[in-house]
């Protein structure tokens, strides 16, 4: 693949793209991005309905609206430009993927986070952890194989990662169980529905990527030709 290659775990696909700091990706490229960032924006709204915690990042999310009287999709964007501020002592670079995601999961959230209604039952409230979760998996597959740079949150991760050298499970380890401190000190949704998210997320955006990836095996013809 020309250009910046994509980890080894994220495979390529008829519509990656080619450089992951291009400013002119190809509008099927473009499409499947914002499709992905749309789902992930759902999943999370849904997970918020089902009213049995959050997840890890949205409960900061979550206890900032609480503090300051503001919907949950507004505090997501406000989060999202704070760590976005972030990545300028650590000198990384955003992609049009990076901004896309800070602009379409915040305005999905606040969207449907209302309209959803809240859960009425546990098995409802599980059911919706799991689909919302299922939801972010997708979301995450597609939006990751397109290539056009990473969310606000992975940029920092990476970017701390290199800056300091420390490995990047710890890192990551260390800025979520933070965020997920803090949103909770602050009055954020900490429960079994956050707990849940947590173990299964990992294995579900695993199992998303390898079915992408079996399902993009055929290349489409000229599109080796964007960017």
């Amino acid at each position: 693949m020309a250009g910046k290659r994509m980890g080894r775990d994220i495979p390529t696909t008829w519509w990656s793209s080619t450089e992951t700091h291009s400013i002119r990706p190809n509008g099927s490229t473009l499409s499947i991005l914002v499709i992905g960032l749309f789902l992930f924006g759902l999943g999370d709204a849904v997970i918020i309905s089902a009213d049995w915690g959050v997840t890890p990042w949205t409960v900061l999310a979550d206890g900032i609206s609480v503090m300051m009287g503001t919907s949950i999709g507004t505090a997501t964007f406000f989060v999202s430009l704070v760590v976005l501020l972030l990545w300028i002592p650590l000198r990384e670079r955003p992609g049009v993927g990076t901004l896309l995601n800070v602009i379409i999961i915040a305005g999905t959230i606040e969207i449907f986070e209302p309209r959803l209604g809240i859960s009425p039952n546990p098995m409802d409230s599980l059911l919706r952890v799991v689909i919302g979760t299922a939801l972010i998996a997708v979301g995450s597959a597609l939006y990751l194989t397109c290539n056009l740079g990473p969310g606000p949150r992975d940029g920092w991760m990476t970017g701390l990662h290199k800056a300091t050298g420390q490995p990047i499970g710890l890192v990551r380890g260390a800025i979520e169980s933070s965020v997920l401190l803090i949103g909770w000190l602050m009055g954020g949704d900490l429960w079994i529905g956050t707990v849940l998210f947590a173990l299964l997320i990992g294995p579900a955006v695993a199992i998303c990527l390898k079915v992408t990836k079996a399902a993009a095996s055929q290349e489409r013809p000229n599109m080796n030709a964007h960017q």
